[in-house]
């Protein structure tokens, strides 16, 4: 960790937060068009459009799997400042290269570069470690969820009334907003990983799939969390694949709805991260905070399956919104579990555990959907199928408490 002030720390803690927020938002931005201008390019056909939106994810996911690994083993030996700064430049020139796109496969191959330079998340999170104690991450980083739910309060909203003027125009909000954020990196934030700290090569034999499985699967307790970890991204990939496309065919959402209900689930996970995280852990223990989130989610993702009309549906964010303590309590274990000179190669490796996950979940999910709306039976079935992957990361979360209540506690 930084010998450095707790001011300093303060600082360097809020710049981070702010990258983090502006990042979202030009994400948050794209998110109610991307698979409506797919739709468009597909000739209006919405199940045809779920297949790609699922194609399209695969791909994204699939760059995310090859790289992160990479990344992470960068930032561990040149430090985490670098490779914000160039994921946050990357990103914006792709939304203008995507905003250009005069094809499909035109905006399939900018989807792919975005799948290599989003990478700002994970390695804010290996910032985060370096500059706060173990005891205090999960709070901490409970708030990086808030800044991540904040950019998902306004970005949604702003990119469906932008794009009632044209499909295209938020992702050029989008870039704006991610070459601010370049910007703004490199004249204000700091370098959390000081030279003492740093690897002393790049891990090289770590910086794939196959050395993060190993790093998550040297220790006994770490290999269950990261079980329980892979469980719930894959549920979670059926909010992105399918909120789009779900809420057009059932409920017949335009963008603008769209975009303001996307605004709910943001507003719902900012409150939850940035205000119940840290008291939650304080009186729960990271343990208990984690089991409660998990049942919260699943229970929300049921509600999403079974609603009958649009209102009963947006009575399900605010439970989904719970299952946000998850993260910070999955992130807050794991920490303890390497040291400073690891944390990169940690965050990189379950970032790729998303990404196998991101990899999975899109077609997963969008076939299943097709499959259901093209035969005419339960359209809800993806999202039951999110809430039982739920019910079963929270088993298995369970089982690794049970392996190691010291390590996990």
């Amino acid at each position: 960790m930084l010998t450095i002030s707790t001011r300093r720390r303060q600082a360097a803690f809020i710049f981070i937060l702010i990258t983090v927020a502006l990042d979202m938002l030009a994400l948050g931005v794209m998110i109610p068009v991307l698979p409506k201008l797919i739709t468009e390019f597909e000739g209006g056909d919405i199940s045809g459009a779920a297949g790609v939106v699922g194609v399209f994810g695969f791909s994204w996911a699939l760059m995310q799997f090859l790289f992160q690994p990479v990344l992470g083993a960068l930032s561990d030996r040149f430090g985490r400042r670098p490779i914000v700064l160039a994921s946050n430049f990357g990103l914006g020139l792709d939304y203008i290269f995507m905003a250009l796109a005069p094809s499909l496969p035109f905006l399939f191959i900018g989807r792919l570069i975005s799948g290599v330079t989003a990478a700002s998340f994970s390695t804010a999170s290996a910032y985060v470690a370096d500059i706060t104690p173990e005891e205090k991450r999960a709070g901490r980083y409970g708030m990086l969820g808030a800044a991540f739910g904040f950019g998902f309060i306004l970005g949604p909203a702003i990119g469906g009334v932008l794009g009632d003027y044209g499909l295209r125009l938020p992702f050029y909000a989008a870039a704006a907003l991610s070459l601010l954020n370049a910007l703004y990196g490199y004249f204000i934030l700091p370098e959390s990983l000081s030279e003492e700290n740093r690897a002393p090569r790049i891990a090289w034999r770590g910086a794939n799939i196959f050395g993060a499985l190993k790093l998550l699967g040297a220790q006994r307790e770490l290999a269950m969390l990261a079980g329980a970890v892979f469980l719930s991204y894959l549920a979670h990939e059926s909010l992105p694949s399918l909120f789009v496309l779900y809420t057009d065919y059932r409920y017949h959402w335009d963008a603008k709805t769209t975009g303001w209900a996307l605004t709910i689930v943001g507003l719902s996970q900012t409150i939850v991260s940035g205000g119940l995280v840290r008291p939650m852990v304080a009186r729960l223990g990271e343990r208990k905070t984690l089991v409660v989130a998990l049942a919260f989610g699943a229970l929300g993702f049921s509600v999403y399956a079974f609603a009958s009309n649009d209102w009963l549906f947006l009575s399900a964010p605010p439970l989904i919104a719970l299952w946000a303590m998850a993260n910070p309590a999955f992130q807050g274990l794991a920490t303890r579990l390497k040291g400073a000179s690891e944390q990169g190669r940690l965050q990189g490796a379950l970032a790729s555990l998303r990404g196998v996950s991101g990899m999975i979940g899109p077609l997963l999910f969008t076939q299943i959907f097709a499959a259901s709306i093209g035969a005419r039976i339960f359209p809800g079935a993806s999202y039951f199928l999110a809430a039982a992957l739920l019910a079963v990361s929270l088993l298995v979360a369970l089982a690794a408490t049970r392996a190691s209540q010291t390590a996990l506690r």
